[in-house]
């Protein structure tokens, strides 16, 4: 959830999403790293599978759009420091920044946003479900808007398969009985925005010359600056700081955007965008068994049924070979 580095269609992340950064080539693998990239991908995976949870408890005690501000304010600071000891430059160029300012809107500020206000209504197993489908809006949005993105028998299945499994989910046949069809809404929308934000920054944004710490450290930077300008219009100074609430913010934030986008990021260099793309299927895994386990979240049959089958068209949409696009996931 963001949370931008890599692959080319959709998954995630936020799908966690995530996050977010522009596409540029991989880097050569990295060598030498003291930790092995599979604890890494594990540590990635968890935590964008926890932020659902951690959005649900923010919103317990901070208005949606306090919650993002708070979550694109400490993931900026985290990103920042690693840049200042990096000593990244930044992006020069008023067209980059311009291009960075959309960029951050749609695949920061607005995702974000939707989603803390989607869990106000919903459980977070089902936005992180929701997130899931991240795959399959892009599929279906780079082959109208990707000329090279053509179409294939098997990716036209996966799309199919994938929306089946939304309707799974949502509980069709019952006529979406005791589901917050608003909510929900928000959710599928947050989910949207990621990808057509991946293919504007593909459009607009490749080969700027700046690395993709620096592309994804300004957008969080700009992120920040447009929900600083939002949510004094909507919400007013908290006049308390609740223990838990306070703590999920900024666990969301410095790790589930900051430290999140850096670990995707190396693991991009080091083993390739397709493998560090696998963390989408099991973001929804994850932020439905801590929603289970830790909130005491209900699910019905329909839920995970419906979860591995959106899972299944989405790893169907997938090209068996990929290029690096915005990192994402919640």
């Amino acid at each position: 959830m963001s949370i931008p580095p890599p692959p080319p269609a959709p998954a995630g992340p936020p799908v966690a999403p995530v996050s977010h950064p522009p596409v540029v080539p991989a880097p050569p693998p990295a060598r030498g790293r003291f930790t092995d990239w599979r604890l890494r991908f594990v540590a990635l995976s968890l935590i964008w599978g926890f932020s659902f949870l951690l959005i649900k408890v923010g919103t317990d005690g901070y208005a949606p759009f306090q919650v993002t501000l708070g979550r694109l304010l400490f993931g900026t600071a985290v990103l920042g420091a690693v840049m200042a000891v990096r000593r990244e430059r930044l992006p020069r160029s008023v067209r980059t920044w311009g291009h960075l300012l959309v960029a951050a809107f749609l695949l920061n500020a607005l995702p974000f946003s939707l989603f803390a206000y989607a869990e106000l209504t919903i459980p977070s197993t089902l936005a992180g479900i929701c997130n899931a489908t991240s795959p399959l809006w892009g599929m279906a949005l780079s082959m109208v808007a990707l000329s090279e993105d053509r179409p294939t028998r098997r990716r036209v299945a996966g799309l199919g398969l994938g929306f089946l499994g939304v309707l799974t989910v949502l509980g069709a046949w019952q006529g979406f009985s005791g589901l917050d069809l608003g909510g929900t809404a928000m959710a599928l929308l947050a989910s949207l925005s990621y990808p057509v934000g991946w293919i504007y920054v593909r459009r607009t944004l490749a080969g700027t010359g700046s690395s993709t710490l620096a592309l994804t450290g300004s957008q969080l930077f700009l992120g920040t600056v447009q929900l600083a300008l939002v949510t004094p219009l909507f919400t007013s100074f908290p006049t308390h700081f609740p223990l838990m609430p306070t703590f999920a913010v900024v666990a969301l934030g410095a790790l589930g955007t900051g430290l999140a986008v850096l670990l995707q990021y190396g693991l991009v260099q080091e083993v390739g965008p397709t493998t560090a793309q696998m963390v989408t299927y099991l973001i929804p895994v994850i932020a439905t068994a801590a929603g289970v386990v830790l909130l005491g979240e209900r699910l019905s049959w329909n839920t995970p049924v419906g979860a591995l089958v959106v899972l299944a068209g989405a790893a169907l949409t997938q090209k068996a070979v990929r290029t690096p696009r915005p990192v994402s996931r919640d």
